[in-house]
Parts: structure tokens; C-alpha cells; sequence
């Protein structure tokens, strides 16, 4: 392949670790380049992505060039051809250069090669499909870079072949174009997503959920969501009709604030009630840990409306879901995340062992006279110290 550009080679390029790797690969006849989404920051001049290798050394010559220098090798991917390259503080994935051999729609077969056009062909995006040496030579044998300059994402070959070889790249497009695009979707792709949108009730929740929340963590996730609704999309992966005057909202208040968060933007897109959790907890597979902050921030809300009703709201759900409540619209955000961020409420001055001191005998009674005391302590700000409790609980009994 012929150098398409050059750059100045980044700091991280030039740690000695990589280098290191770099050196056991050619010292035994390879190539070593860094591949996708590092290649793609570097010609944008962003914040490094995660660095993924690409050598044309077959796994097993690179697992010994590697092993004779002295670096630990770890098999991650061996199928695949991936091996994770491991030393002090760093580490990186290197993939040999591969061509599919068969696909299915969800795992594909492949065979390695050393021909570096050969593994383009197989990627899906002309834009991931660049590569740089670590001098700063930029490779690009699709004619990425122009696509990346002009902020088009454009399936590599035919569209609707690309997505037939893999059904998630369907979520991966609409996910590249949130990112990276500046103008309408590829009429191409748009036009294969569209017949093709069926095959992503083939996928597994989980990777659905992965793509999805990465779509919603860009800087402006509508730019993804529209088209995929206008292809029929939108309504295969969520449970109900997106709301996206609600999550347009929310992306200006983020930005404003800066507190970009996909889970967040998630609850915006969903109606308030407890249905969409459970559905997506069925069909996403989602964590218990997010189904229950959905569930909090779909269900009922607290009242914002002063820093007394504020600090009371912190108690019952917690400082960072009262951030996402004051974000999705709830009160003045600029205040709240004040409060939430420096507030913390205090310990409650009473105890169980209190209550039966009071004469209360052991038995449901005391949780629900010692509720009842703290729930006269919230009402009055937390203020009240241990005798001033202790007196009002005695009023109670």
C-alpha cells in the first residue's frame, strides 16, 4: 500500500513499550501498524482511542517474537487471531491481518493473510479501515480519509453484503455516523439498514446494549437516532416510541454543564413508568445496577423545588440520581448539582436499641417508630440533634 499522508507521531506512539513490541515484530520480518479508531483520532487530532495492532506475522510467529523479547503474551483471541501483548503499566491487543473465509450474520471464519488490502476489504467502514506506522505513515487503501474529512460513513463494498457478514454493523453504522458524520446518512447504507433491519432481532442483547449506549454517549446522539427511526430501526431495539424532545433537552443541558452520560440520555428516550426497565432488562440484558437507576428516574419525582425539598431528595434517592433528575428538567440543575456535589446528608442520631430503651419491645414496632422519628428529622432539614429526637420520640409513645 502506498502512504496516503503523513503526521507527526503523538507522544503515546513513541512510548518505548510500544516501540519495544514494534521492534520483536519486525526483527522477524513483519509489520507492525496501528489500526481504526487510534488512526481515525490521530487524523482528527483527538484524544487517543484505545490502540489496536495489526501485524501480517500469523499468531503463532508473533506469540514468539514477542515471547523471545521477552514481552507476556496472552491468547485472548487465537480463532480470531488476536493475542494481548502485556508490559509493565501497558498493554495492547495485535490481531493478525485477516479475509473471511464464511459468515453467518453473527461469527465469521476467517484466514490470515498477509496482504494488507486484503484485510481492509473485510472491515466495515471506510473510515476503519485506515492504518498508520509508527513514523506517522497513514495507509488507506478504502479512501477513508476522505470520508473522515468530509464527515461521511460509508459501508466498505456493497452495503447490504457488509451487513449480511455481521447484523450488528446495522447498530454500528448509525453509532459512526452520531460520531463522525456532518451531513444526511449514505443513501447506500441507508437504504441496505433498511432492508436489512429485521436481522437485529438475530443479536444478542448485550451487544445491542453496547452499541446503543455508545450511540447515546456522542456529542449529539440524534444525528444517529433519527435515521435509524426513519429506517424502522428505533422501534426493533427499544420498548416504546423515543421521546426525543425530551433527550434533545437533556443533550443541551449536558453540554452546558458538561456532564455527558448515555445511561442518563437512555431515560430520556423512555416513557415514565416501570415497563421499559423490565423490557429492556429482557431484551438488552441489562445490569441489575441500570435497570434500577431507569427505574428510579422513570418513576415518580421528587419535588426540586428548594434546597430544603433538595437535601430531603438527596436523603431518599441518593446525590447522583438527584444530578440526573435536576438534568432530565426537575428544578435549576446549576443549584442542585451545587448542593449534590458538596452536600452529604448527616447520620441519623438515633438507634433500634434506643427505641426499645424507650420501652418499645423488640419486634416490628421499633422499625416503625424509629421511621417515624427520622421521618420528623427530614421534615425539619436534619437539624435535630440526639436529645431533640430522643424527646419526640417519647411524644410518640
Amino acid at each position: 500500500m502506498d502512504i496516503a499522508r503523513r503526521i507527526v507521531p503523538p507522544d503515546w506512539m513513541r512510548d518505548a513499550r510500544l516501540a519495544r513490541v514494534a521492534s520483536a515484530i519486525t526483527r522477524t520480518g513483519g509489520t507492525l501498524r496501528v489500526v481504526g479508531g487510534a488512526v481515525r483520532a490521530l487524523v482528527l487530532d483527538e484524544t487517543r482511542a484505545d490502540v489496536d495492532l495489526a501485524t501480517d506475522l500469523a499468531p503463532d510467529a508473533v506469540t514468539a517474537a514477542l515471547g523471545a523479547a521477552g514481552i507476556n503474551v496472552v491468547p485472548t483471541g487465537l480463532s480470531h487471531g488476536t493475542v494481548l501483548a502485556t508490559l509493565p503499566g501497558w498493554r495492547a491487543e495485535i490481531t493478525t491481518l485477516r479475509r473471511d473465509v464464511e459468515t453467518d450474520g453473527r461469527h465469521a471464519k476467517v484466514a490470515f493473510t498477509d496482504d494488507w488490502t486484503a484485510d481492509a476489504a473485510r472491515r466495515d467502514f471506510t473510515i476503519n479501515a485506515l492504518y498508520a506506522d509508527l513514523d506517522g505513515a497513514v495507509y488507506d487503501p478504502m479512501g477513508g480519509l476522505a470520508d473522515l474529512m468530509a464527515g461521511r460513513v460509508r459501508f466498505i463494498g456493497d452495503a447490504a453484503r457488509r451487513i449480511d457478514e455481521d447484523a450488528l454493523r446495522i447498530l454500528r453504522f448509525f453509532r459512526f455516523h452520531a460520531r463522525y458524520a456532518r451531513g444526511p446518512a449514505d443513501a447506500a447504507a441507508m437504504q441496505a439498514c433498511t432492508a436489512k433491519a429485521a436481522l437485529v432481532d438475530t443479536l444478542s442483547g448485550e451487544r445491542i446494549a453496547a452499541e446503543m449506549l455508545k450511540l447515546l454517549a456522542a456529542d449529539d446522539p440524534m444525528r444517529g437516532l433519527l435515521p435509524m427511526r426513519d429506517c424502522g430501526l428505533l422501534a426493533r431495539v427499544l420498548p416504546a416510541p423515543a421521546d426525543f424532545d425530551r433527550l434533545d433537552r437533556l443533550v443541551a443541558t449536558e453540554r452546558r454543564l458538561d456532564r455527558v452520560d448515555a445511561e442518563r440520555r437512555l431515560a430520556a428516550l423512555l416513557p415514565p413508568d416501570d415497563v421499559a426497565p423490565a423490557a429492556l432488562a429482557v431484551r438488552w440484558r441489562i445490569s441489575t445496577a441500570l435497570r434500577r437507576r431507569l427505574k428510579t428516574l422513570l418513576g415518580p419525582r421528587p419535588a426540586l423545588h428548594d434546597a430544603a425539598a433538595m437535601r430531603r431528595a438527596i436523603d431518599r434517592f441518593g446525590g447522583p440520581a438527584i444530578v440526573d433528575f435536576a438534568l432530565l428538567g426537575d428544578g435549576d440543575p446549576a443549584a442542585i448539582l451545587v448542593l449534590a456535589d458538596s452536600w452529604t446528608p448527616p447520620a441519623f442520631p438515633v438507634t433500634g436499641v434506643e427505641v426499645m430503651a424507650a420501652g418499645v419491645p423488640a419486634g416490628p414496632r421499633v422499625g416503625e417508630v424509629l421511621r417515624a422519628v427520622r421521618d420528623w428529622w427530614v421534615d425539619g432539614d436534619f437539624i435535630a440533634g440526639r436529645e431533640q429526637c430522643l424527646a419526640h420520640l417519647r411524644t410518640l409513645l
